[in-house]
C-alpha cells in the first residue's frame, strides 16, 4: 500500500517547465515560435507534451522566430510568443524585442538561462539577458522561484497587451524548469504590479468639448493618425468621425489601413516618403488632430517647422509621449477609441466646419502631385510591380509584410489598404530581414488568408533561412522579391547627396567594385545571387521574371500556387522613392522629382 502511495505521489509531480507551458496555454496562446538549446530543453519537452493544444513552430533562427511572433501579434492583436535558449539564442532575440518596443507590439519572449548556481560565472552559453534587454522591453523577469512561475506568466501577458503594448521578457534558469512540486499550482494567482495602472483612460467631457470647438472653428483641419488607432481597434470610430466632419485623413506608416486608402478623404501616408499632398496639407493646416501618434522624426522632419501654422490636439495613451517631441496645445492622455466614441456621441451639425475650399485645395494638390512613375518600356519598375499586385489581390483577404528599404516605401505608397492589421512593417527600428519571418507568422495565425512578403534582395538575405520553415511547416507564403541588386535606399542617398559614389551598396560580384558608380553606373548582368536556385534548394517553388509583358501572368502563377512561392522580379536599380524630405528638413525642402 505504501508503494502505491509513493507511486501515486510521484505521478502527480509537475516540473517548472510544464507549469510555465501550461500557464502559456491558459493565456490563450495557440502558436509559439521556439528554437531549442541546452538551457531550454525542459521547456521543449513540455511543449511536446502540449502539442495537441499548442502549435510549436521551429524557426531557423531565433530572430526569425521573434519576427514571426510579431506576425501573429500585429494581425490578431493577441500576444505573440517566442522562445530561445540562453546565451546566443537569447541575444538573437534582441533585435525582435527592440523592434516590438518601438512599434508597440505585444510580445512575450521566453528564454532559458543557465542554472542559478553558475549565474555570473561566465558559464557556457550564459548572457545576462535581462540586463541586455532592460531598455528595449516594456518589462522583464528573471524567475528565481518555482512558485512564481504562474504569476510571472500571467503578469507578462497582462503587461504586454494592456496600456501601450510592448514586449516582455521571461528568463527562466534551467534548475527552475526542472524543479518539481507535488500538485498543480494556482494558474490564476493575484498579480503583483503595484506601480502599473493601465486602466483605460477617458477624455474629460470638457476636453471633448474643446476638441469639438476647435473643429467648429477650423477651416483647414487634418486628422493625423497612427499605430495607436490600430492598437485601440479604433478604425470604425475614426471612419465615422472623419465622414461626419469631412476632415481629410493622413496616416503614419504604422497607421496604414486604419482609414481606407482608396477613400476620397484619404491623404495616404505623410512624412519623409509620404504623399506630397499629405505633407502640404499638414503644413497648411490650422488644426492638426494627432490621434495615436508619437511625432516621429520621419514624419515631422524639422520639428520647429512641422504643423506650425495651426493648433495641435494630441490624443495618446502613453503620457510619456505627450510633449516629448512636439508641444501640443491640447494634450489628452486617453485611449483614442474612447475619445473618438465620445466625439461621435457629442458632435452636432453645429460643430461641422465648412471645408469646401479646403477640399478644393487638396484636390488640386492630389492632381498635381500624385504617386506616379514613368513608362519603363519592358522593364519592370518596382512601383508598377506593387500596383499590379494590389490589383490582382484586391478581392482576396490579403496581408502584406515588407522588409526595409525602397520596396517598403513603395509598398506603402502603391498598395492600398482598406482595413487595419493587414500591413506589417518594421517602422520604428527599420529592421532588414523583417518581411519573410513576419509573413510566416501571419500565415500561421491566418491560415485561410493570403500572406505576401514584398521584399528586397538585400533585406531578404537577412533571414532567408526561413524558407526552410515555410517548406517544413507547409506555410504557403508568397514572396514578391523586387531585385535591383543594390541596397536601394542607401544607394538613393548616395545618388542624391554623395554624387553617386558607391560605398558598398552593390550586392553582386564584379572584378573591381571601386569602379561601380564612377562611370555610367551600369551593372553587369548575372552578378547577383540566383534566388530561384536558392528557393528551390529549400524546396520552395520559384520563378524569375524580367519582362513587363510577362509579369502579370507570372504574378498570377505565384498567387495561384498551392504552396510557398518566390517570384524573383528583376528591376532597374536607378529608381528613387519620391517624394522625399531629407532628414531634418521641412516641407519646403521636399524633393518631388
Amino acid at each position: 500500500m505504501a508503494t502505491t502511495d509513493k507511486q501515486q505521489a510521484k505521478s502527480q509531480t509537475i516540473n517548472g517547465a510544464d507549469i510555465l507551458i501550461e500557464a502559456v496555454v491558459r493565456q490563450g496562446t495557440e502558436i509559439i515560435f521556439a528554437y531549442p538549446g541546452g538551457a531550454s530543453m525542459p521547456l521543449h519537452q513540455a511543449l511536446r507534451r502540449k502539442r495537441d493544444v499548442l502549435r510549436t513552430i521551429l524557426p531557423r533562427h531565433e530572430q526569425g522566430g521573434g519576427f514571426a511572433a510579431q506576425g501573429v501579434a500585429r494581425t490578431t492583436g493577441r500576444v505573440g510568443v517566442c522562445m530561445a535558449t540562453s546565451g546566443p539564442g537569447a541575444t538573437n532575440l534582441v533585435t525582435a524585442l527592440a523592434d516590438a518596443k518601438l512599434d508597440s507590439i505585444p510580445l512575450v519572449a521566453i528564454t532559458g538561462q543557465v542554472p542559478h548556481s553558475v549565474i555570473g560565472t561566465d558559464a557556457f552559453q550564459e548572457t545576462p539577458i535581462v540586463e541586455v534587454c532592460r531598455a528595449i522591453t516594456k518589462h522583464h523577469y528573471l524567475v528565481t522561484e518555482l512558485a512564481d512561475v504562474p504569476r510571472v506568466v500571467k503578469e507578462a501577458y497582462h503587461v504586454a497587451r494592456t496600456g501601450r503594448p510592448g514586449p516582455v521578457l521571461i528568463d527562466v534558469p534551467k534548475d527552475v524548469q526542472l524543479a518539481t512540486m507535488d500538485e498543480e499550482p494556482d494558474y490564476d494567482p493575484p498579480m503583483q504590479l503595484p506601480g502599473y495602472h493601465p486602466e483605460v483612460r477617458k477624455a474629460a467631457p470638457e476636453q471633448v468639448g474643446q476638441i469639438l470647438a476647435a473643429v467648429r472653428r477650423s477651416k483647414r483641419p487634418v486628422l493625423y493618425v497612427g499605430g495607436g488607432c490600430v492598437n485601440s481597434e479604433a478604425s470604425k470610430e475614426l471612419h465615422d468621425f472623419a465622414l461626419k466632419t469631412g476632415i481629410p485623413v493622413t496616416t503614419t506608416i504604422m497607421g496604414l489601413g486604419v482609414f481606407p486608402g482608396d477613400h476620397p478623404q484619404s491623404l495616404d501616408m505623410l512624412g519623409m516618403h509620404g504623399a506630397a499632398y499629405a505633407n502640404y496639407a499638414v503644413n497648411d493646416s490650422d488644426l492638426l488632430l494627432a490621434f495615436g501618434v508619437r511625432f516621429d522624426d520621419r514624419v515631422t522632419g524639422k520639428l520647429e517647422e512641422f504643423a506650425k501654422h495651426g493648433k495641435i490636439v494630441h490624443v495618446e495613451i502613453d503620457p510619456s509621449e505627450i510633449h516629448k517631441n512636439k508641444e501640443a496645445h491640447l494634450p489628452i492622455v486617453a485611449d483614442v477609441k474612447e475619445v473618438l466614441q465620445a466625439l461621435n456621441a457629442a458632435i452636432t451639425d453645429d460643430d461641422l466646419p465648412d471645408l469646401t475650399e479646403w477640399h478644393a485645395q487638396i484636390a488640386k494638390w492630389k492632381k498635381k502631385y500624385p504617386f506616379s512613375f514613368k513608362d519603363s518600356g519592358d522593364q519592370i519598375l518596382p512601383q508598377y510591380a506593387i500596383q499590379e499586385l494590389c490589383r490582382q489581390t484586391q478581392e482576396r483577404e490579403t496581408y502584406v509584410s515588407v522588409g526595409v528599404g525602397q520596396h517598403q516605401m513603395w509598398s506603402a505608397q502603391f498598395y492600398k489598404f482598406s482595413e487595419p492589421r493587414h500591413w506589417l512593417s518594421s517602422s520604428g527600428l527599420g529592421t532588414m530581414g523583417f518581411g519573410l519571418p513576419a509573413a510566416m507568422g501571419v500565415q500561421a495565425a491566418n491560415p485561410d488568408a493570403l500572406s505576401i512578403d514584398i521584399d528586397g534582395d538585400g533585406s531578404i538575405l537577412m533571414n532567408i533561412q526561413e524558407l526552410a520553415t515555410l517548406r517544413c511547416e507547409d506555410l504557403p507564403v508568397k514572396i514578391l522579391l523586387l531585385n535591383n541588386q543594390h541596397l536601394g535606399m542607401v544607394m538613393q542617398w548616395e545618388d542624391r547627396f554623395m554624387q553617386g559614389r558607391r560605398a558598398h551598396t552593390f550586392l553582386g560580384h564584379i572584378d573591381d567594385p571601386r569602379s561601380l558608380g564612377d562611370g555610367d553606373g551600369s551593372v553587369p548582368e548575372e552578378t547577383y545571387p540566383d534566388f530561384v536556385a536558392i528557393a528551390k534548394g529549400f524546396g520552395v517553388a520559384s520563378r524569375q521574371v524580367r519582362s513587363k509583358a510577362e509579369y502579370p501572368e507570372a504574378l498570377a502563377e505565384m498567387l495561384a500556387h498551392d504552396g510557398a512561392f518566390l517570384l524573383d522580379v528583376v528591376c532597374p536599380y536607378q529608381e528613387h522613392v519620391l517624394p522625399m524630405i531629407p532628414t531634418g528638413k521641412s516641407v519646403r525642402d521636399m524633393i518631388i522629382k
